[in-house]
């Protein structure tokens, strides 16, 4: 089942999941990873229920409890990329900034160095 395929069933369906009373696909984008994950494990014991295996009450497992299993495990995967790509994106500007501090310094020392003459030149070039 794609991406597509799953929120597409979930909206044509009108799925609801139960959060503080009945919350959409939609909302779930605002819930945290901790909360997403208390909801799965909650669908996951009741999808566990439906799936035992009785001589006597022959159950199919409910494809919409699937359904939001599998929309739950896609938006907690994206929030987690998402936070890791943060990360990462931190670790990137914050590399960039130290490079452009040591260049500075590499900068101001060659022109520390140079004599009276030159820099007078540079100051009257500008």
């Amino acid at each position: 089942m794609t991406t597509t395929d799953i929120f597409e069933r979930a909206t044509r369906a009108k799925v609801r999941f139960p959060y503080k009373g009945s919350c959409s696909v939609e909302d779930l984008w605002d819930l945290s990873v901790q909360e997403l994950d208390k909801m799965f494990k909650s669908i996951n014991a009741e999808l566990k229920v439906e799936r035992e295996e009785s001589l006597l009450d022959q159950n199919k497992v409910s494809s919409i409890l699937e359904l939001k299993a599998a929309i739950i495990r896609r938006i907690v995967q994206v929030k987690l990329d998402e936070a890791a790509a943060a990360e990462q994106e931190v670790a990137r500007r914050q590399k960039k900034d130290r490079i452009l501090s040591i260049l500075a310094r590499k900068q101001d020392a060659k022109m520390e160095a140079m004599s009276e003459e030159e820099l007078a030149r540079m100051l009257d070039e500008l």
